[in-house]
Parts: structure tokens; C-alpha cells; sequence
């Protein structure tokens, strides 16, 4: 499994991988996931000093580690950080030693680590599955607001069509993404959802909210420009000093480009009903979770999000047992289905507001029954044992077609 940005559990992060992995190494399979050494999120480095790569096996589930150029924020050197990894990658010493793998899945948190996976995978000439996270590029001329004719979204777009012409296999996290992808030369009966999903395993059983004089709603994830923060501080402006409302506590946990921007602004704004937490490694984050009352799922209002979203976040929320505040305009909505909080339309903050006082007001046993059944639809269908088994199939059917 190629995908730059995995993390082991003693990170911060999303563990998708690990966790898919560690599922297969139960079912008998041998698993490495190549990833950089550099977290672009708290900018540490996982080598040693001098080394240019590494091994490490966690609970069954080798990494390997190659030395990339760190960076901050979404600059220039981002962008060297990305062709760095899918160079090492593409060039296959690091490899060396692994053995011939029987399939390469590539992710695309960006196209040219996937690109390089699927280079593996032609040098080996094993199949190549795709891991489709995000639409890129449609989501940097969504989100970003830049030209379908920019030269680099032709390239990215040159890249996908690539990408999706040569897969074996596609494996969507999205669950309706398959016309875009379609449309750009993928094949339809190849295409799989795996989405998201929570370790269980991690969360172990939730409790029901215990007295409190404060009501804390939580944030737990990146702080960039999707995660509409920004709405939250004008949300919890809005709240501030109203009589019904002093009881209210928003807490933001995660790191991310926009982080410190956010921080500033709620101090110059005097936002003493907001806090921010460092970012958490996975194994830690779920008891932190349980100390919340409620939770926020916000992302910016976008076109992007019409193909659906998966985040790591909201299953990790429903989970905990807690109810959310949906406030994302995508054609699935997970919480609407469990019924498991209040939905709102994205970049509302008054919206929001009325939302976290409305579950400030909510009896906590009412509260319960919502975050109950939040849970309930998590372990049906979002367990990574059941994912596993989905991605087992996958891989297993692009083995068996080669």
C-alpha cells in the first residue's frame, strides 16, 4: 500500500491504512505500506538523522519509511515534498529486499504518489489497484477556486485519466463518485466503495455523558481550508455572552495550515468560550472524545462534496456514542441516516449556533438515545473488520484477473 501520509497509531492522523492492514495480516496476508517519514502535521521527522529510509513493523504491519524534504503549509515546497516521495517510489530501490509483491494499491491523498505506485506495480507487473480518497483535480478547482485550464490542473487531469484508464481495480472512499470517474475513462464494473471506518477495537464501550455544568461540543481533525473552522469562532461568537449559552464550551483538537490564523483570530475576537488542543495520536484521541457532549462535522459549502464524503472524524464521532452537528452539503449524509444529531447547511455559523444550543437543551438522555444509534450505524457498516473484507475481495479479484 503506497500512500504518503500514513501513520501508525502512536501518530496523529488519519490510520486508515494501518488499520486495513493490520485486518489482513489476521487473515493471513503480509502487508508493508510505504509512507514518508516527514507528518506534515506536527512536522516530525520518523528517521533517524542521516537515514534515507526505514523499517517498522507495528502489530504485524510493515512500514517503510523513505526520507522526503519537510515542508510548511501549501507552498512551493509542498509540492517538492509530493514528487520527492513518488520519485523514491517510482525508482523501487527502497523496495528492494521486500520481495515481489502479488498486487500494489496506491492512495491518492495526491495523483503522483498513486502514479508511482502504479509504475510499481507495471515493474513487478502485478496489478495495480487505485485508491481514489480525493477527486483530484476537481477538488483544488472546487475548493481553491482555480482554472479547469490552469497548466497544472491539465496535468493533474492528464495524471487521473491515467490513473483510472490503468487501474486494475478503483477503490472509491467516496460513494458516489463513480460517474466522475467514469467520464474520465474508468470502468465502471471495476469500481468498488471502501469507505471510511472506525478501530472498534480503540474505542472500547462509551458512556453515557455524566453531570457537568459545562456542555462541550468537540472538533477533532485537520484545521485547512475544507474544514470551515472559521464558521465554528463566528459560531461561538454568536453564543458568547448570551444567558443561555455561558454554559457552552467549543474545543478544537488537530492541527493543520490554518491553525494558527484561527487561534489568532479567536483571541483578537475575545472568544473565551473557545480552546484548542494539540493534535492527538489515534490510540489516545477516543478517550479524549468521550469528555464531549456533542460533536461538529463541518466542511466548507462546495461543490466538491456532491460525489459524497467519507471522513475519518465522523466515524470516530459515532462511535463515541455522542450526537453531531452535520453541517456539510454532500449527497450522503451518515448522520441524517442514523439518525444521530442535528444537520445544518454548510458555512451557516447561525445555523450552527442554534444547532449546539439546541443540544445544549436536549434532556442527556435524549442525547444518549441519538448518540446510541450513532454507534449502532458505525458497527453496521462501518467496522474496518467489514472494510477489510470488501478490500480483501478487491485485491483478491485483481490478483485472480491478472
Amino acid at each position: 500500500m503506497v500512500n504518503h501520509y500514513a501513520v501508525s497509531p502512536s501518530q496523529s492522523g488519519g490510520t486508515r491504512h494501518f488499520t486495513l492492514g493490520r485486518e489482513l495480516v489476521r487473515r493471513g496476508h503480509d502487508v508493508t505500506i510505504v509512507a514518508s517519514n516527514f507528518d506534515y502535521q506536527t512536522a516530525g521527522d520518523r528517521l533517524p538523522p542521516g537515514e534515507v529510509q526505514g523499517v517498522e513493523t507495528v502489530e504485524g504491519v510493515r512500514f517503510l519509511w523513505l526520507r522526503t524534504p519537510p515542508y510548511r503549509g501549501n507552498t512551493i515546497g509542498r509540492l517538492r515534498n509530493m514528487l520527492a516521495f513518488a520519485a523514491r517510489v517510482r525508482g523501487g530501490r527502497p523496495m528492494a529486499g521486500l520481495g515481489r509483491p502479488d498486487v500494489v494499491l496506491g492512495s491518492s491523498p495526491h495523483p503522483f504518489a498513486a502514479l508511482a505506485a502504479q509504475s510499481l506495480a507495471r515493474r513487478h507487473r502485478v496489478p495495480f489497484v487505485l485508491e481514489v480518497r480525493d477527486l483530484w483535480p476537481q477538488s483544488l478547482v472546487d475548493l481553491g477556486n482555480i482554472s479547469t485550464y490552469h497548466p497544472f490542473i491539465l496535468l493533474l487531469s492528464a495524471v487521473e485519466r491515467r490513473l483510472y484508464r490503468g487501474a486494475d481495480r478503483i477503490v472509491s472512499l467516496l460513494p458516489n463518485a463513480a460517474p466522475h470517474m467514469v467520464a474520465r475513462g474508468a470502468s465502471a464494473e471495476r469500481i468498488a466503495i471502501v469507505p471510511n471506518g472506525v478501530d472498534l477495537s480503540s474505542v472500547g464501550d462509551p458512556e453515557p455523558p455524566g453531570p457537568s455544568e459545562l456542555f462541550t461540543v468537540a472538533y477533532a481533525g485537520a484545521h485547512g481550508v475544507a474544514n470551515d473552522l472559521g464558521t465554528v469562532l463566528e459560531a461561538a461568537a454568536l453564543l458568547r455572552g448570551r444567558p443561555d449559552a455561558g454554559h457552552i464550551r467549543f474545543r478544537l483538537i488537530g492541527d493543520g495550515p490554518l491553525k494558527p490564523a484561527l487561534k489568532a483570530e479567536a483571541a483578537a475576537r475575545g472568544l473565551a468560550n473557545v480552546a484548542f488542543d494539540d493534535a492527538l495520536p489515534k490510540d489516545m484521541i477516543h478517550a479524549w472524545l468521550q469528555r464531549a457532549d456533542a460533536f461538529l462535522m463541518p466542511l466548507k459549502d462546495s461543490p466538491t462534496f456532491r460525489w459524497g464524503v467519507s471522513p475519518n472524524k465522523l466515524f470516530d464521532y459515532l462511535a463515541s456514542a455522542r450526537p453531531v452537528v452535520y453541517a456539510v452539503n454532500s449527497s450522503n449524509n451518515p448522520v441524517a441516516d442514523a439518525g444521530a444529531g442535528v444537520v445544518v447547511p454548510p458555512s451557516d455559523a447561525q445555523a450552527m449556533a442554534g444547532a449546539v444550543l439546541q443540544l445544549a437543551g436536549t434532556p442527556p438522555a435524549e442525547r444518549w438515545a441519538m448518540g446510541l444509534r450513532g454507534r449502532d450505524y458505525a458497527m453496521r457498516n462501518h467496522t474496518f473488520p467489514l472494510l477489510a473484507e470488501k478490500l480483501e475481495r478487491v485485491l483478491a479479484e485483481a490478483v485472480r484477473r491478472s
